[in-house]
């Protein structure tokens, strides 16, 4: 999408809008995407994707709702100037764009202990051993979700900020092993203004009172 304020272009993770051009010429849609990419989705999981509308896959026109998501999986200080500048220049490109906009932030980041990054393993490893990093938690998750309370919120059109922030922590170690979801502290919990349900809601009852009549 571009900042029509500074013709600034941005790619973000997911924008509803009205979109541009003829409705002929789309392609694909919100229930194809998870063929497109091979989601593997259970029985209840296909019924709920079913249940929702087909929205379809459109170049961007007038934006309602951008999201942005980033992760943060090693190197975390390392990571958090950039991890907070990519998401900052993401709510001024959307409200650049349309100050009626939502702009929502969701970031995922990785309390394990070690991780196995693919940019430090990148050549065989039938050849050399595995590379892991070392993390300090929960200091290092701590000093994540710190950094991204810095993000500045709005509360109405007009002021600077997103309109909804959401965390997820994960266990992540990249090794082979499953994803787990951290549900206990450091995660956000219930009630807090960052835990997804909050973002979610906060996000639904927004678009519900700026674009009623969509």
């Amino acid at each position: 999408m571009r900042d029509f304020a500074t013709g600034r272009k941005k790619d973000l993770d997911l924008v509803i809008a009205r979109p541009a051009g003829d409705s002929a010429d789309m392609e694909g849609s919100l229930r194809g995407l998870a063929q497109k990419y091979d989601v593997p989705l259970d029985a209840t999981q296909r019924a709920l994707l079913d249940g929702l509308p087909d929205i379809q896959v459109a170049p961007v026109g007038a934006v309602l709702v951008a999201l942005e998501a980033k992760a943060a999986m090693t190197a975390h200080i390392k990571a958090l100037p950039r991890l907070y500048d990519e998401l900052n220049s993401s709510h001024v490109c959307v409200h650049g764009a349309s100050a009626q906009a939502l702009a929502i932030a969701y970031i995922q980041v990785n309390s394990a202990t070690e991780f196995a990054s693919s940019v430090s393993n990148n050549f065989s490893l039938s050849n050399f051993p595995l590379r892991v990093s070392r993390h300090a938690q929960p200091k290092d998750t701590l000093r994540v979700l710190s950094k991204m309370g810095e993000l500045p919120r709005r509360t109405r059109i007009g002021e600077n900020g997103f309109d909804g922030i959401g965390v997820t922590v994960l266990d992540f170690a990249n090794q082979g092993g499953p994803v787990e979801i951290l549900n206990a502290p450091p995660a956000p919990q219930p009630g807090d203004q960052f835990h997804y349900d909050a973002m979610i809601s906060r996000m639904a009852h927004e678009y519900d009172s700026r674009f009623v009549a969509v």
